[in-house]
């Protein structure tokens, strides 16, 4: 009932930054709480950052300081600033949805996915 559909994926150097964006169409509403994710090539998948129920944002320690996660709600659109790209960074990063209440970490508690974007980093 929710689609979520990411883009802003590339290559780029490392230091560089790249914006992440997922628009949310379908049955969305305000009930709904969004994280990112991401999965490096041949490794699980790991938590990056998200929403709490009050709105306060939580981050991966891998990523804190570098990468912010943030939203329009007007436009039903998520974002993922990532900043000072290293080549770990390197993974698939994912998008999505969970009702409030449930872990913000655990992917298992989310109930929609994005397709996924490619971000790849070089030296």
């Amino acid at each position: 009932q929710v689609q979520l559909v990411e883009s802003g994926g590339g290559l780029v150097q490392a230091g560089g930054s790249l914006r992440l964006s997922c628009v949310a169409s379908g049955r969305t509403g305000s009930s709904y709480r969004m994280g990112w994710f991401r999965q490096p090539p041949g490794k699980e998948r790991e938590f990056v950052a998200a929403f709490s129920w009050t709105g306060s944002t939580y981050y991966a320690d891998s990523v804190k300081g570098r990468f912010t996660i943030s939203r329009d709600n007007a436009k039903n659109t998520v974002y993922l600033q990532m900043n000072s790209l290293k080549p770990e960074d390197t993974a698939v990063y994912y998008c999505a949805a969970r009702l409030p209440g449930r872990s913000y970490y655990r992917d298992d508690n989310y109930d929609y996915w994005g397709q996924g974007t490619q971000v790849t980093v070089s030296l």
